[in-house]
C-alpha cells in the first residue's frame, strides 16, 4: 500500500550533494556528477558515486558533467536528471504523491537562478520547493540560537562559494557570497606550481597538497613534500620539492578574500548585533573551513574570536535536516533587498 512521500532536505554543493529524508536522517552523500556517453551526449550513463567510478574506469568513452557550478545550476537539463535520480534513490517509488523539498542555496543567488533551481527540482518530482540560505542552515546545524534576538555570524566555506551572514530572529540581517572556496585553494596551488616550479598537476593532486601541507599561516615546523606532475617545459614526467612556505604563499590570497568578505559584512552590521558577535565569535562551517590555520588567520586579521565547528562539513545538512523534521518553521522567501559588495 503506497504512503505519502516524506519531506526531503538537500544540501546542494558544487562538488557534493547530501540528502536527508524526514524520519530517516541522511541517506545520500555523493558527488554532484553526471557522466554522458561521448558518442551520444543525450545518453546518461551514471550519476553520483557510480558516475565517479565509471568515469575513472573509461574516461575516453565518457563525458563528465558537473551541473552545479558555484552553488548554482549550470546545466538545467542535466541538473533535472540528477535531481530526479537522487529523489528516487532517497525515497523509492512506492510513495503516493510528490515530496516537499528544502534545499540550500548560496545567499547571493539572484532571482533568475533561484527560479531555475526551483523549476529543475519541480520537474524532477517535487511538490513544493523551499530555498534556505546555506549560512542559516549551517547556523542551525552548529546549534546557534538563530530564532533568538541575538546576533550570530556564520562563515560557510564550501567548494565553490563562501557565504557570510549575520543571523538574528530567524533571518539574515546582512549577508555576502563570494566565489571563493575549497576549489580556489586547489586552483591557487595548481597555478603556483605551474608558474614557480614549471610542473603541471591535476585537481586531485592539488586537493591532496591542500589537505596535507597547505595552511593559512606559516607553519611553526616547516615541511617539504615531493610533488609529481608533468614538466611543462618538455612534457615529461617530473618531480619537484614543494615546501609548506610555498603552499602558504599559494593559498594566502583566497584566504584574504574570505577575510575581506567578513569585514564587509561586519561593517554593515547593526551595533547591537555586532556586540553579540564580538562576544560569541565568528563560526566557521563547510568543508573549506578545514584548511589548517584558517580559523587563526581570520581571528588575527579581524581581532575577534573564531570557532571552527566540530564537523564543519556536516553543519549545513544537519540544519536542513532539522528544518525538514520541523517544516512548519520554513517561511516564504525573504524578499528584502540586501546590499552587495563591490
Amino acid at each position: 500500500m503506497p504512503f505519502l512521500a516524506p519531506d526531503i532536505g538537500i544540501d546542494l554543493g558544487t562538488e557534493n550533494i547530501n540528502v536527508y529524508v524526514r524520519g530517516r536522517g541522511i541517506v545520500i552523500s555523493e558527488p554532484t556528477l553526471v557522466v554522458l556517453d561521448r558518442e551520444n551526449k543525450h545518453t546518461v550513463k551514471a550519476v553520483g558515486d557510480e558516475a565517479r567510478f565509471l568515469y575513472g574506469r573509461s574516461p575516453d568513452q565518457l563525458i563528465a558533467v558537473a551541473p552545479i557550478r558555484n552553488g548554482q545550476v549550470a546545466d538545467f537539463d542535466i541538473a533535472e536528471l540528477m535531481f530526479r535520480y537522487f529523489i528516487r534513490k532517497a525515497v523509492g517509488v512506492s510513495y503516493l504523491g510528490k515530496p516537499r523539498i528544502i534545499i540550500s542555496i548560496p545567499c547571493g543567488m539572484d532571482d533568475v537562478n533561484r527560479k531555475a533551481l526551483m523549476e529543475a527540482i519541480r520537474m524532477a518530482g517535487a511538490r513544493r520547493v523551499f530555498l534556505i540560505e546555506k549560512p542559516f542552515a549551517s547556523a542551525i546545524g552548529t546549534g546557534l540560537p538563530v530564532y533568538d534576538p541575538i546576533g550570530s555570524l556564520v562563515v560557510d566555506i564550501g567548494a565553490g562559494t563562501t557565504d557570510v551572514a549575520v543571523i538574528s530572529l530567524g533571518g539574515l540581517v546582512v549577508s555576502q557570497s563570494i566565489q571563493v572556496g575549497g576549489n580556489k585553494f586547489n586552483e591557487a596551488i595548481t597555478e603556483f606550481l605551474r608558474k614557480e616550479c614549471n610542473i603541471l598537476i591535476g585537481n586531485q593532486t592539488a586537493e591532496n597538497i591542500k589537505k596535507d601541507l597547505a595552511a593559512a599561516l606559516p607553519l611553526d615546523e616547516p615541511r617539504t613534500i615531493h610533488v609529481r606532475g608533468v614538466n611543462q617545459l618538455n612534457t615529461s614526467a617530473g618531480t619537484v620539492q614543494f615546501t609548506s612556505e610555498q603552499a602558504y604563499e599559494a593559498v594566502k590570497n583566497p584566504c584574504k578574500a574570505i577575510v575581506k568578505a567578513i569585514r564587509w559584512v561586519l561593517e554593515r552590521t547593526p551595533p547591537e548585533l555586532a556586540a553579540d558577535i564580538m562576544k560569541g565569535g565568528i563560526h566557521l562551517t563547510g568543508d573549506g573551513a578545514r584548511l589548517f590555520g584558517l580559523d587563526r588567520f581570520i581571528s588575527e586579521s579581524l581581532g575577534m574570536p573564531v570557532l571552527l565547528a566540530r564537523d564543519p562539513g556536516d553543519c549545513c545538512i544537519l540544519g536542513i535536516g532539522y528544518l525538514t523534521e520541523n517544516i512548519q518553521l520554513v517561511t516564504p522567501q525573504d524578499k528584502r533587498s540586501r546590499p552587495s559588495m563591490k
